[in-house]
């Protein structure tokens, strides 16, 4: 299993120069309602600092898919992270006009993985499950009970299903055992 590192969040260039220099495989900024959105001028100047070998991921809500495009193309974006509401279409429709990866998202209740996530499991090139918070898209650093996360959805375990992305604060706990348990594919740990 290979387990690459995502900060991201970055509002300052400096912070997105120290993730780089910590090893970061991706370093994102946020374009999605909340305290860290950022123009896309903003975002430019702090994703500059990272350099080339640091893949830039943006972080959208929105449905609007040729504004997103736009966005990733103006700043040579190489993933595309959605984090409101998606589907396989929208994500058909923005492979349509963007060639970096497109990441989507599952915001897991009660330790469950919806039924309609196999869709997007075959859609995305990589899936972020992450904790339902009412009222907010994410960016939480709630915890996901990895451990009934498994019990609950056996058929993750054995599904293809491509990248699966681990949202959190980074703290090694057993959910980081119960989570590579889940999906031994390449994962990255989406830190905020």
């Amino acid at each position: 299993m290979v387990t690459e590192i995502k900060f991201c969040g970055m509002t300052r260039a400096e912070d997105a120069l120290e993730a780089a220099t910590l090893g970061a495989a991706y370093v994102g900024v946020i374009f999605a309602p909340g305290p860290r959105c950022l123009t896309t001028a903003r975002a430019a100047s702090v994703l500059a600092a990272v350099g080339r070998n640091v893949r830039t991921a943006g972080v959208f809500s929105e449905p609007f898919t040729d504004t997103i495009a736009e966005t990733a193309r103006t700043l040579g974006l190489r993933v595309i992270h959605l984090h409101g509401e998606q589907d396989p279409d929208a994500i058909a429709r923005l492979r349509d006009s963007f060639d970096g990866e497109i990441w989507g998202v599952i915001r897991v209740v009660d330790g469950r993985i919806p039924e309609t996530a196999a869709e997007l499991f075959g859609a995305a090139d990589a899936v972020l499950l992450d904790a339902h918070v009412p009222g907010r898209l994410g960016g939480t650093g709630m915890t996901l009970p990895w451990s009934e996360l498994r019990r609950s959805n056996p058929s993750v375990a054995t599904r293809d299903c491509g990248r699966l992305l681990r949202c959190g604060d980074g703290t090694r706990d057993q959910g980081s055992r119960a989570h590579a348990r889940i999906q031994g594919r390449r994962t990255c740990q989406h830190m905020t």
